[in-house]
């Protein structure tokens, strides 16, 4: 697309008003541009329309009109949730409109070199330990993206003295064309958004569009575990700095002796083997303020990210040291009677939940489901069998979820009724994991699916099963 500015005059409609979309419409405001926002969602669900229409903004909600695409509409920015697939959309690319998302306009008009951060899982996570990382150098990072902060609106904040750490979802990259992060770091790629992407080569394009427009003056870090991303590293122009939980690498950020996964914790070492072949020792993994095996995995990412960007090694240790994770990612709540109640709601796939309860060295009772995109959970039957003891199942996938429960011939196995009140579905679910619980165990809201089925977000799940947690 062209840069913000040269819209100035033109028609511009940003499908979506959260937070991303808000921002947008009013920098193309600002700078001159006739713009329309529109929501299908009612007017009285969407607390932002007053403050763009006071703005002089065109806001339309409770639907999405037959002519809001026309021949004189010069962009499309959606909100990267919404599918390409309703009509708004595909009448745009019928007129040949450009349809972005926010990212790709934050990207033209930011000063500030960026570091972008996308994966299946551990986003989250390895955005916010760069942030710190970057913060305890003083290198002035502005954390944004898909975590917290619309991106448009911290591009506007940066400066060149800034750097800034974004969180990126597929979804949000599938509509950018010229985006061009100065450090791109691509954590792992599973199987989840099918039924957004359609497949998995959508998918992994829409991830790979992270590095599209990256020089051989730019970072690209890649998982070296994975076939996937040492697939895509052999397509990518910038130079790769790879990271590695198994392996010694040629050079990048690995866990020594990585071959021995069976060598206990204290034995391994993180460390960085530059290009000149020189091991530098960055810490022990038991020193790892959050050492499950997949943050682990995550340290090595924000260290070579955080190397890129000029941290002094020993202030990577520090931050690595010191941080203990982010809300709704392994977060203990509470322990009540010798049980622990954990909460993962986060883990909005099956590789991530699979992950959590390898990462539990006790018996778990889980809290799973959520929606529905057509996956039918059959990956969790192996850690079904061998390391969950109970399981009660809510949301749209639930009967899925119990059908491979039952498969792993798992006896104590519940349903939670989601036709109920939010709240109280919440609570009979945390009653009845504890009822089915004794000291030693686990507890665990770990859904393997997405929120939206029945919650605004996963953080919304998680509060209530935090507050329910703590009304035992």
């Amino acid at each position: 697309m062209k840069h913000p500015r040269e819209y100035r005059g033109e028609q511009v409609v940003i499908l979506g008003l959260a937070r991303s979309g808000v921002a947008v419409a009013k920098l193309f405001h600002e700078l001159g541009a006739v713009v329309t926002v529109n929501d299908k969602k009612e007017k009285n669900l969407c607390p932002e329309a007053d403050e763009l229409t006071a703005l002089g903004i065109s806001v339309i909600c409770g639907s999405h009109p037959s002519d809001l695409i026309h021949e004189g509409v010069r962009l499309v920015v959606k909100n990267p949730g919404i599918p390409y697939t309703i009509e708004p959309i595909e009448r745009a690319q019928q007129l040949g409109i450009e349809i972005v998302t926010e990212v790709e306009v934050a990207g033209l008009i930011t000063q500030a070199p960026m570091i972008g951060i996308t994966g299946s899982n551990g986003k989250t996570t390895t955005t916010t330990w760069i942030g710190l990382m970057l913060d305890k150098a003083g290198l002035r990072p502005i954390v944004a993206g898909n975590i917290g902060r619309a991106l448009t609106e911290a591009a506007l904040e940066a400066t060149p003295e800034n750097t800034l750490v974004v969180e990126l979802s597929s979804f949000q990259l599938k509509g950018t064309s010229a985006f061009r992060p100065r450090i791109a770091c691509l954590l792992n790629i599973y199987e989840t958004h099918l039924d957004y992407h359609g497949n998995m080569d959508d998918y992994i394009a829409s991830k790979a569009k992270l590095f599209a427009n990256q020089t051989a003056e730019d970072t690209a870090v890649l998982n070296w575990d994975q076939p996937v991303c040492r697939r895509i590293a052999g397509e990518v122009k910038a130079s790769v700095l790879p990271f590695s939980v198994t392996q010694e690498l040629e050079y990048g950020v690995f866990v020594s002796p990585g071959l021995n996964m069976e060598a206990a914790a204290g034995e391994r070492t993180i460390v960085y083997k530059d290009r000149a072949g020189a091991v530098h020792t960055i810490l022990p993994v038991d020193e790892v303020g959050i050492p499950a095996s997949f943050d682990v995995e995550n340290a090595l990412a924000a260290s070579c990210a955080a190397i890129t960007a000029g941290v002094p090694l020993p202030v990577i240790a520090e931050a690595l040291r010191e941080f203990r994770g982010v809300e709704h990612r392994l977060e203990h709540v509470r322990t009540l009677d010798g049980i622990q109640f954990y909460n993962n709601s986060k883990a909005t796939n099956p590789t991530a939940s699979i992950k959590t309860i390898e990462a539990l060295g006790a018996p778990v009772i889980l809290i799973a489901g959520g929606l529905d995109r057509g996956s039918d959970y059959m990956e969790l039957l192996p850690v079904f069998r061998e390391r969950v003891k109970g399981l009660v199942a809510i949301g749209q996938t639930k009967e899925k979820i119990v059908r491979v429960a039952e498969l792993a011939g798992m006896s104590r196995v519940k349903t939670v009724d989601t036709a109920n009140n939010v709240q109280d579905t919440v609570i009979e679910a945390v009653r009845q994991a504890a009822a089915m619980a004794e000291a030693g165990d686990v507890v665990l809201l770990s859904p393997a699916c997405a929120s939206w089925d029945m919650f605004s977000s996963y953080e919304e799940r998680g509060s209530m099963f935090k507050q329910s947690v703590h009304n035992l």
